[in-house]
């Protein structure tokens, strides 16, 4: 166990104490982002593992399909009982009522492929060797985005035999790649507007004016300018053919960013713990080892002497022993960095559990000045 802690932690020991990431990593442009989109739809062909005439909404809906495509169901027998929820004469094994979810990227354009995933809402079992019939995809403000068909594809298993069932991840969801074909754009700011937004994944201000100060260093002062500790504004041309380009060189900045806040992450159940570099305590005096009550008990018989006329007795014994283990106390000095809580910590043998409650320790005393998460 001690082997593991050295492992995880020689990462964050040994790492350089300055490094660039490109700023495409550490920023997002405003508005640039994926749009969800729903719909609602059927898939045929399953073999009896569909929904079944007793779910209602899926009966319906095949009502209503074949309706739209010239098929007359007016006739009594497709009409609903609505006592037993059930549809007379209309079967629906090999029909399953699904929802169909998908993530529409930036910049779409009609006539492109996005994937989509399916998942049943009724009482299918399987989707295995389905196909999803045409399903409108709509976005928050209900307008139609794509059009969604194809064959499902399912990578879980359900096997049944003999009172035996084997399954192996989800047989009720599955996936259509390129299964939808965009049909309308979303509007995007990022060809309107004089400035460009750039939005940092996390907040911090010392990676804000890092950014500000390489963007303005590569293209001239007054080009970028913080809006707060998250956004940064570039001033960037409007030609759409010249931002692109201009934006292309921005994102490959290299930006030093800012050290994150010191943190000490710990998982009570698996006994790993992450120290980030940056961890310091104050002076503490730690020491470490369980003391150890060991009781035996022992039963003897007490016989009397010759002629005594006692009594034979039952005795019992108990042998008590406490074991302190001899190990010594370690100071921290103020100011001690990662290495040194490492070592000190070693040099006692202290397991990860022990560990956790050395730095439970340190931090309800105040001397560890990080903070403690655990997971």
């Amino acid at each position: 166990m001690r082997t593991t802690i050295g492992i995880i932690l020689a990462i964050f020991l040994f790492g350089n104490n300055s490094y660039a990431d490109r700023l495409k990593d550490l920023a997002s442009v405003a508005g640039v982002r994926t749009n969800q989109l729903i719909g609602y739809g059927l898939v045929v062909g399953l073999q009896g593992t569909g929904d079944g005439s007793d779910i209602v909404f899926t009966a319906q809906s095949l009502k209503s399909m074949l309706t739209r495509l010239g098929v007359s169901v007016d006739s009594p027998l497709f009409d609903f009982d609505l006592s037993t929820k059930s549809a007379t004469s209309l079967e629906v094994d090999n029909v399953a009522g699904v929802l169909v979810t998908a993530e529409l990227p930036a910049f779409a354009k009609p006539g492109q492929k996005i994937d989509v995933n399916v998942s049943t809402i009724g009482k299918a079992e399987s989707l295995r060797g389905g196909t999803l019939v045409v399903t409108p995809m709509r976005g928050v403000d209900g307008e139609v985005y794509a059009l969604a068909q194809g064959q499902v594809t399912v990578t879980g298993v359900d096997a049944e035999a003999a009172g035996t069932q084997v399954s192996i991840g989800t047989t009720t969801a599955g996936r259509v790649p390129s299964g939808a074909t965009v049909e309308r754009m979303v509007e995007s700011s990022f060809d309107k507007s004089e400035y460009i937004v750039l939005n940092i994944h996390d907040g911090d201000f010392t990676t804000t004016s890092a950014i500000v100060d390489t963007i303005n260093d590569t293209f001239g002062e007054g080009v970028a300018e913080a809006m707060d500790g998250v956004s940064v504004m570039v001033r960037a041309p409007m030609d759409p053919n010249q931002r692109v380009s201009f934006m292309s060189m921005v994102e490959n900045l290299d930006v030093t960013p800012g050290e994150p806040p010191a943190k000490v992450v710990v998982n009570a159940r698996t006994g790993t713990v992450v120290i980030s570099r940056n961890v310091r305590v104050t002076a503490a005096a730690v020491t470490h080892g369980p003391i150890t009550v060991s009781i035996s008990a022992t039963n003897e018989v007490s016989q009397p002497e010759a002629d005594s006329q006692g009594v034979t007795a039952a005795v019992q014994n108990a042998d008590i022993e406490v074991d302190e283990p001899k190990n010594k106390m370690f100071l921290f000095q103020p100011g001690v960095d990662l290495r040194e809580i490492v070592d000190a910590v070693n040099q006692v043998g202290a397991t990860p559990s022990s560990l956790i409650a050395i730095l439970e320790a340190l931090k309800k005393s105040g001397s560890l000045r990080a903070e403690l998460v655990v997971i």
